[in-house]
């Protein structure tokens, strides 16, 4: 899979929610309620990553986890990411 360029990735955060381009990576903070509730997005995260084998990596403090994608076999940013990316913003959002 083809790494995007800065002008793609950056066309396409302007239709995801929150997400940035730093580090080489899409990443994405969110604060949650309560630690649980950070604890069950990871959970639902984690079981769509499992099924695209697609996964980002996940940095928990207390009510607030980020997550970063970047393909790392391809040496950055690319389609897989976005659409992830796209797929987080739906199980975080609703």
């Amino acid at each position: 899979m083809a790494v995007l360029t800065d002008e793609q990735v950056d066309a396409a955060l302007s239709g995801l929610n929150g997400w940035e381009r730093k580090d080489g990576a899409l990443r994405r903070s969110v604060t949650f309620p309560t630690f649980l509730d950070g604890i069950e997005a990871v959970r639902r995260v984690a079981e769509r990553a499992e099924q695209k084998d697609h996964h980002p990596d996940i940095d928990i403090r207390w009510r607030t986890v980020t997550f970063a994608l970047v393909t790392h076999s391809a040496g950055g940013i690319t389609e897989k990411d976005l659409e992830l990316a796209k797929e987080i913003d739906e199980l975080i959002d609703r």
